[in-house]
């Protein structure tokens, strides 16, 4: 098993930056495919990026490219999402999650452990 928790979000104005961090405890001497999805009131989930488990490959949705990096500190079990140039629409719960395996996958099926979220709010 293994538990993540986020933490970092909150308000910021447009054009600003946040950066949210997930950390993993329990099993994580496996190795894992780390991810970030949102989720807006009233939509549906939403994948964000992800992560492999060396940190040298991610992937990210297109409205995010450029603006937002997903990195990794395994020695330190933590996942970041450094997010820049903020807009109103990435207003949303942004949650982490995790996968046993290598792939990259962008399928929120796929992924067998999640954390709680942590509310990130943008203002115009």
């Amino acid at each position: 098993q293994v538990r993540l928790v986020e933490s970092g979000g909150g308000l910021v104005q447009a054009g600003g930056s946040l950066r949210l961090s997930c950390a993993a405890s329990g099993r994580t001497s496996s190795n894992y495919v780390m991810g970030w999805f949102r989720q807006a009131p009233g939509k549906e989930r939403e994948f964000v990026g992800a992560i492999n488990w060396s940190g040298g490959s991610t992937v990210y949705t297109d409205s995010v490219k450029g603006r937002f990096t997903i990195s990794r500190d395994n020695a330190k079990n933590t996942m970041y999402l450094q997010m820049n140039s903020l807009k109103p629409e990435d207003t949303a719960v942004y949650s982490c999650a995790a996968r046993p395996g290598l792939f990259l996958t962008t399928s929120g099926l796929a992924y067998n452990y999640w954390g709680q979220g942590t509310q990130v709010t943008v203002s115009s």
